[in-house]
Protein backbone atom coordinates (compact mmCIF):
# COMPACT_ATOMS: atom_id res chain seq x y z
CA UNK A 1 0.00 0.00 0.00
CA UNK A 2 1.54 3.52 -1.05
CA UNK A 3 2.80 5.47 2.23
CA UNK A 4 0.75 8.36 1.17
CA UNK A 5 -2.33 6.08 1.11
CA UNK A 6 -4.47 7.46 4.19
CA UNK A 7 -6.31 5.39 6.60
CA UNK A 8 -8.19 7.30 8.97
CA UNK A 9 -8.81 5.76 12.66
CA UNK A 10 -11.62 6.04 14.41
CA UNK A 11 -13.96 4.84 11.05
CA UNK A 12 -15.79 1.99 9.64
CA UNK A 13 -15.26 0.74 6.52
CA UNK A 14 -16.45 -1.23 4.05
CA UNK A 15 -14.99 -3.73 1.42
CA UNK A 16 -16.63 -1.00 -1.39
CA UNK A 17 -14.30 1.70 0.16
CA UNK A 18 -16.84 3.89 2.12
CA UNK A 19 -16.63 4.73 5.38
CA UNK A 20 -18.69 5.75 8.03
CA UNK A 21 -18.00 7.87 11.12
CA UNK A 22 -20.34 7.57 14.10
CA UNK A 23 -21.64 10.97 15.54
CA UNK A 24 -23.89 10.74 18.20
CA UNK A 25 -27.44 9.01 17.10
CA UNK A 26 -26.38 10.44 13.35
CA UNK A 27 -23.81 8.85 11.31
CA UNK A 28 -21.29 10.51 8.34
CA UNK A 29 -20.69 8.45 5.05
CA UNK A 30 -17.93 8.86 2.66
CA UNK A 31 -15.10 7.07 0.29
CA UNK A 32 -12.07 6.30 1.80
CA UNK A 33 -8.45 7.59 0.42
CA UNK A 34 -8.19 4.45 -1.75
CA UNK A 35 -10.96 4.83 -3.81
CA UNK A 36 -10.72 8.47 -4.58
CA UNK A 37 -6.98 7.64 -5.59
CA UNK A 38 -8.14 4.82 -7.55
CA UNK A 39 -11.32 7.26 -9.52
CA UNK A 40 -8.72 9.65 -10.41
CA UNK A 41 -9.77 12.96 -10.86
CA UNK A 42 -13.70 13.32 -9.18
CA UNK A 43 -15.62 15.70 -11.94
CA UNK A 44 -18.93 15.19 -10.67
CA UNK A 45 -21.09 13.27 -7.82
CA UNK A 46 -24.84 12.68 -7.54
CA UNK A 47 -25.87 12.85 -4.26
CA UNK A 48 -28.94 11.49 -2.55
CA UNK A 49 -32.09 13.49 -1.92
CA UNK A 50 -32.43 14.06 1.78
CA UNK A 51 -35.27 11.55 3.49
CA UNK A 52 -34.15 8.59 0.89
CA UNK A 53 -34.09 5.52 2.97
CA UNK A 54 -31.00 3.15 2.05
CA UNK A 55 -29.95 -0.53 3.44
CA UNK A 56 -26.77 -1.81 4.44
CA UNK A 57 -24.49 -3.12 1.25
CA UNK A 58 -24.22 -7.07 2.05
CA UNK A 59 -22.67 -8.97 -0.98
CA UNK A 60 -24.43 -8.28 -4.10
CA UNK A 61 -24.74 -4.56 -5.03
CA UNK A 62 -28.21 -3.33 -4.77
CA UNK A 63 -30.26 -0.53 -5.87
CA UNK A 64 -31.75 0.24 -1.94
CA UNK A 65 -27.78 0.36 -0.77
CA UNK A 66 -26.76 2.54 -3.74
CA UNK A 67 -26.31 6.02 -2.37
CA UNK A 68 -25.74 8.10 -5.20
CA UNK A 69 -22.69 7.93 -8.07
CA UNK A 70 -19.34 9.59 -8.53
CA UNK A 71 -17.98 10.57 -11.72
CA UNK A 72 -14.17 10.99 -12.26
CA UNK A 73 -11.81 11.51 -15.90
CA UNK A 74 -11.47 7.61 -15.28
CA UNK A 75 -14.50 6.06 -14.51
CA UNK A 76 -18.44 6.63 -13.11
CA UNK A 77 -18.62 4.04 -10.01
CA UNK A 78 -21.86 4.01 -7.77
CA UNK A 79 -21.41 4.32 -4.28
CA UNK A 80 -22.74 2.48 -1.17
CA UNK A 81 -24.19 2.81 2.35
CA UNK A 82 -22.11 1.21 5.07
CA UNK A 83 -25.28 1.47 7.05
CA UNK A 84 -29.34 1.42 6.85
CA UNK A 85 -30.67 4.45 7.76
CA UNK A 86 -32.67 7.51 6.12
CA UNK A 87 -30.20 10.51 4.76
CA UNK A 88 -30.35 13.67 6.81
CA UNK A 89 -27.85 15.97 5.22
CA UNK A 90 -25.99 16.21 2.01
CA UNK A 91 -23.14 18.00 1.55
CA UNK A 92 -23.82 20.64 -0.91
CA UNK A 93 -20.30 21.90 -1.20
CA UNK A 94 -19.54 18.66 -3.92
CA UNK A 95 -22.34 20.01 -6.36
CA UNK A 96 -19.99 22.65 -7.24
CA UNK A 97 -16.13 21.13 -6.23
CA UNK A 98 -16.50 17.82 -6.07
CA UNK A 99 -12.96 17.92 -6.38
CA UNK A 100 -12.88 18.30 -2.52
CA UNK A 101 -13.56 14.16 -1.89
CA UNK A 102 -9.89 14.44 -3.75
CA UNK A 103 -8.31 16.14 -1.73
CA UNK A 104 -9.99 15.99 1.43
CA UNK A 105 -11.51 13.03 1.54
CA UNK A 106 -12.31 11.95 5.67
CA UNK A 107 -13.17 15.72 6.55
CA UNK A 108 -14.55 18.14 4.04
CA UNK A 109 -15.11 15.59 1.57
CA UNK A 110 -18.02 13.48 3.35
CA UNK A 111 -20.92 12.92 1.28
CA UNK A 112 -23.87 12.26 3.53
CA UNK A 113 -25.20 12.12 6.94
CA UNK A 114 -27.42 8.96 7.60
CA UNK A 115 -30.25 8.41 10.30
CA UNK A 116 -29.40 4.88 11.01
CA UNK A 117 -31.92 2.57 11.62
CA UNK A 118 -29.71 -0.35 12.64
CA UNK A 119 -26.20 0.53 13.76
CA UNK A 120 -24.80 -1.58 16.49
CA UNK A 121 -26.14 -4.62 14.44
CA UNK A 122 -24.36 -3.47 11.48
CA UNK A 123 -21.34 -2.18 12.82
CA UNK A 124 -20.22 -5.57 12.90
CA UNK A 125 -20.36 -5.92 9.15
CA UNK A 126 -17.83 -3.34 9.50
CA UNK A 127 -14.27 -2.76 9.37
CA UNK A 128 -12.08 -0.52 12.25
CA UNK A 129 -8.76 0.94 10.25
CA UNK A 130 -6.63 -1.93 11.31
CA UNK A 131 -8.29 -4.82 9.90
CA UNK A 132 -9.41 -2.36 6.89
CA UNK A 133 -5.75 -1.68 6.26
CA UNK A 134 -5.25 -5.26 5.93
CA UNK A 135 -7.94 -5.85 4.09
CA UNK A 136 -6.43 -3.36 1.34
CA UNK A 137 -3.15 -4.88 1.71
CA UNK A 138 -3.99 -8.28 0.19
CA UNK A 139 -6.50 -6.47 -2.61
CA UNK A 140 -3.77 -4.11 -3.80
CA UNK A 141 -1.63 -7.33 -3.81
Amino acid sequence: MSEDMKVEEGLYYTKKHEWAKVEDDEVRVGIADYAQDQLGEIVFVELPDSGKEVVQLEGEESEESEIGVIESIKAVSPFYSPVSGEVKEVNEELKTQPEIINSDPYTDGWICVLSPSDLDEELDNLMNAEEYEEYLESEIE
